[in-house]
């Protein structure tokens, strides 16, 4: 399949027009992203999705706020802006689409699935290194990428919406879905409860496995990438979302259920990685709630997808029908499983805080 990349881009940026190879790259669900190779050079160009990303100037404006405090800050940070187009800018509008073109970094690849506790503690500690130095920046110009995005009063408000209006066969179909969506709805009062005394923070928003580069060799933390959803938020954001793609040795895609289970190595490896950069700037409450951070983020997770199979499917990416509903069952397991093993997990959680 050819992939048609505006020949207008590439003059935007002073770059070839001609000699590009253009393969897909990554595993998101939700923009278009492409390695461009040739001209002795290397690019990451990404179309961004506007139906889902409806203000692109504000993702360019908490970038740019970001980068010029990480500058200041800590000058020799890598912190994997767009390179910006001949009017100074990271996005580059062109028809009714918006382009963005990164550095490539040789050294580093991604994971969708970790295989060795080192990836774990790298990558959590470079999520958490973020977010140490992002600690104290003025909070007063940062915009909203996706208005309510970890908002989990709101989500749940949205999937019982939807199973008001699902057909009966569908709501069927999930029966068992819905039922663990209901059994576990007193986190979102705890969630409410807890929005009162923690401190909001520029949190990344997104930090699946896929979201940081590591070293190809050494595994060692390279950088964090995709930062459109970088934003005032709860510091369970990132690390609830670190605990979701983390801690399984098979991601949200996976059917067999029995296969999904909570690897207590990997906690281990996560929170000494993130706790090595972040313990020192945490609140007391907010060291309260380390393990709450996962239950909130797979359990929102798992309502987001089941919301979508519930109303046809209309938001992400599907190779199935039912890949949904597969989703939602796979993260409500990965909750269950953290809910299991509680009382170890705090032990662990406690041992790397002394």
């Amino acid at each position: 399949m050819e992939i048609a990349i505006p020949s207008g881009l590439w003059e935007l940026y002073n770059l070839p027009v001609l000699g590009w190879k253009i393969e897909p790259v990554g595993s998101g669900h939700i923009n278009d992203t492409y390695i461009a190779t040739g001209n002795k050079q290397s690019w990451i160009v990404q179309k961004l999705n506007h139906r889902v990303f409806t203000q692109p100037e504000a993702i360019e404006q908490n970038i740019e706020l970001c980068q010029a405090y990480l500058q200041e800050k800590d000058p020799n940070y890598l912190f994997l802006a767009p390179i910006t187009n001949q009017k100074g800018a990271y996005t580059t509008k062109i028809a009714d689409s918006y382009w963005r073109i990164f550095p490539f970094i040789s050294e580093g690849i991604t994971f969708d699935t970790l295989s060795d506790p080192k990836q774990a503690y790298e990558a959590a500690k470079k999520f958490g290194e973020l977010s140490r130095l992002l600690d104290g920046i003025p909070l007063g110009n940062f915009k909203e990428t996706i208005p309510a995005f970890h908002d989990l009063n709101l989500r749940f408000k949205q999937f019982e919406l939807a199973l008001t209006k699902a057909p009966k066969q569908v709501k069927g179909a999930a029966a068992k879905a819905i039922a663990l969506a209901l059994a576990h709805r007193e986190l979102v009062n705890t969630f409410e409860n807890l929005k009162k005394t923690l401190p909001l923070r520029i949190q990344h928003h997104d930090t699946k496995i896929s979201n940081v580069l590591l070293h190809h060799e050494s595994y060692s933390g390279v950088c964090v990438i995709d930062l459109d959803t970088l934003m005032p938020g709860y510091y369970l954001s990132d690390l609830g979302d670190m605990m979701r793609t983390y801690l399984c040795a098979y991601d949200e895609n996976e059917a067999d259920l029995s296969k999904i289970t909570l690897r207590e190595e990997y906690f281990k490896a996560l929170m000494r990685g993130y706790l090595s950069e972040m313990a020192e700037i945490l609140t007391a409450e907010e060291k309260t709630q380390l393990l709450f951070a996962g239950k909130f983020i797979l359990y929102m997770q798992a309502l987001r997808f089941l919301s979508d199979y519930l109303q046809g499917n209309t938001y992400y990416r599907i190779s199935y029908p039912e890949q949904n509903l597969v989703r939602s069952l796979n993260q409500f397991k990965l909750l269950g499983s953290i809910v299991e093993k509680e009382k170890n997990l705090e032990q662990i959680i406690r041992e790397y805080l002394t």
